[in-house]
């Protein structure tokens, strides 16, 4: 397989950015919207992941696109691929 196949292979998702404290690092919250198998309610779920962000230029609210890589560090199995959306509130 070429790389191109593989980097296609790779897990995308799309959340906001609920911190940037760290060093190069941001923690983005992907929402997942699923029916219950037993009650057939539409129920929304919250993950958080720890996404790398090389240049720092995710800030907090924003709406970004983030890519499945290999582990960074012992949470970080993710990295910032481009901002969607702007925060345009004032922190």
């Amino acid at each position: 397989m070429s790389e191109t196949n593989t980097r296609n292979l790779r897990k995308e998702r799309q959340g906001s950015v609920i911190s940037n404290k760290m060093a190069k690092t941001i923690v983005v919250r992907v929402e997942r919207r699923f029916r219950h198998p037993v009650f057939k309610k539409v129920v929304t779920a919250f993950t958080k992941f720890y996404a790398h962000d090389e240049k720092c230029e995710a800030k907090i609210g924003d709406v970004v696109s983030i890519e499945e890589t290999r582990p960074l560090s012992k949470l970080k199995r993710w990295r910032l691929v481009k901002v969607v959306e702007r925060n345009t509130e004032a922190a």
